[in-house]
């Protein structure tokens, strides 16, 4: 008996484990779909270590943006710009796990649940360590700009899951619209993000471009509808796609009205991702293409082992890395800032500064490990056990208060002008959110977190 629990029973080393796990997944799995997962956020983290340029100007610390001060940087963003790939994988993984669950007689309530504890569980650390170091850094003397910018450079990431969360939340809805409609329930949203843009630049009217978060976002997640379903598939598609893609994104940004970066520069009047606009569903399209060109050569790859357990260890921990990676840029550029500011005298974009590139980002990437081994673990949080779920209007209701509090972080961060030099509504909204919805902090002291990995599966 002893034999047969060690046997089943994970290694304890992050790496060992990664390995078990690959020796045992299913054949029917679609490792594809994690590998692009992994990928699009590691592409995101790179990119925001990349375009991060702090360095000192005229003896003043300055935190500048490398998409400002080297105009011809903005098309690396059609690189590193790989959102709408994971928003795509959601939408198959949010389909397959559906669907499972109502095979089990799993309710909306049940699979709702779980959902959230894996999206909304990691962010409640990160937002409460950034309500604790804006209190001491304020407390010490520190500047309310350095503290605001700082903070809001950290939180940026979490515009993600605001979005996402709404997007998951509606699945059931936009799945069953998917089976009836097909490439229609694609169509619509995108054609009224379309006209939203009309609205935005023809009709000046700007607050209208917020709804464009649904529309785009929506519109990318139903085409990872179709990708299961196998209406996307094949290498003829892809380049069909791709190129279709690839054209109408330049056409956006060099005869329409559109700026050329795919992400948010600063000094430009009108953004491509706020709100979103018509160039991330170009991008999307090219994306997609690229993901069905190279379907099969990256999945026959991925049937070796090594590959196929790093994909796992990266999964692993992967809003972990996400949600913190940010943060551990801002408090080593802090740190040389105070400490060491001779590190920071390259002025960005010379040939001094790309150089000492890649020492920053492998200095990032050691100083993530300890944030990695500490936070990962809210990732696997315990299933509710015999404890109901909250009910489905708490949930919703929940969930729309902790969104709320997100995106008024992601915007303008946490450091104000209130107590302790802290904007307390957008503090406490995500906190207030994630207890009604009955997942957390208190949720975590009463249920408890797994000590080890729970059988590796799709997010």
């Amino acid at each position: 008996m002893k034999e047969e629990l060690t046997e089943v029973r994970p290694p304890r080393g992050m790496w060992q484990r990664a390995l078990w796990f690959a020796d045992r997944t299913p054949e029917a799995r679609n490792r594809y779909v994690d590998f692009l997962r992994a990928l699009s956020i590691l592409a995101v983290v790179l990119g925001h270590w990349l375009i991060s340029a702090p360095y000192f100007e005229n003896g003043s610390p300055t935190y500048s943006h490398l998409l400002d001060l080297a105009p011809w940087s903005r098309w690396l963003t059609w690189v590193f710009q790989v959102m709408p790939v994971f928003f795509f994988v959601g939408g198959f993984s949010n389909g397959i796990s559906w669907a499972s669950a109502q095979r089990k007689g799993l309710g909306y309530r049940d699979w709702f649940d779980a959902r959230m504890r894996r999206l909304i569980g990691p962010v409640l650390p990160l937002v409460l360590a950034w309500g604790a170091m804006v209190a001491v850094a304020h407390s010490n003397g520190v500047s309310a700009d350095m503290i605001r910018i700082g903070s809001q450079v950290a939180l940026v990431p979490v515009w993600f899951l605001a979005v996402y969360i709404m997007v998951v939340a509606l699945v059931p809805l936009t799945h069953e619209v998917w089976t009836r409609w097909g490439f229609i329930s694609v169509l619509v949203p995108a054609g009224a993000a379309a006209l939203v843009d009309v609205g935005f630049f023809a009709g000046g009217l700007r607050t209208l471009g917020w709804l464009n978060y649904p529309f785009v976002w929506l519109a990318v997640h139903q085409l990872g509808y179709a990708w299961h379903d196998r209406r996307l598939a094949g290498a003829r598609t892809g380049l069909f796609w791709f190129a279709a893609g690839i054209g109408a994104l330049v056409a956006l940004t060099h005869i329409g009205p559109y700026p050329l970066s795919l992400v948010g520069v600063p000094s430009d009047e009108v953004s491509n991702t706020l709100p979103p606009k018509l160039p991330l569903l170009a991008l999307a399209a090219a994306q997609i293409g690229l993901v069905l060109m190279l379907e099969t050569p990256v999945r026959r790859w991925l049937e070796h082992r090594v590959p196929w357990a790093l994909t796992i260890l990266i999964n692993g921990m992967i809003m972990t890395i996400f949600l913190w990676h940010s943060t551990v840029m801002m408090l080593l550029v802090g740190l040389a800032f105070w400490q060491m500011p001779m590190v920071l005298g390259q002025q960005p974009d010379t040939a001094p500064w790309w150089w000492t590139r890649p020492l920053w980002i492998f200095a990032y990437a050691s100083a993530c490990l300890p944030f990695l081994f500490v936070f990962a673990r809210f990732e696997r949080p315990a299933s509710g056990g015999s404890t109901r779920p909250a009910a489905v209007w708490l949930q919703l209701l929940g969930c729309a208060i902790a969104c709320g509090g997100l995106a008024m972080l992601a915007l303008d961060g946490i450091g104000g002008d209130g107590w302790l030099g802290l904007r307390w509504i957008p503090l406490v909204l995500p906190l207030i959110g994630a207890g009604l919805a009955g997942f957390g902090p208190l949720s975590w002291a009463g249920r408890g977190l797994t000590r080890g990995h729970r059988k590796h599966e799709a997010v």
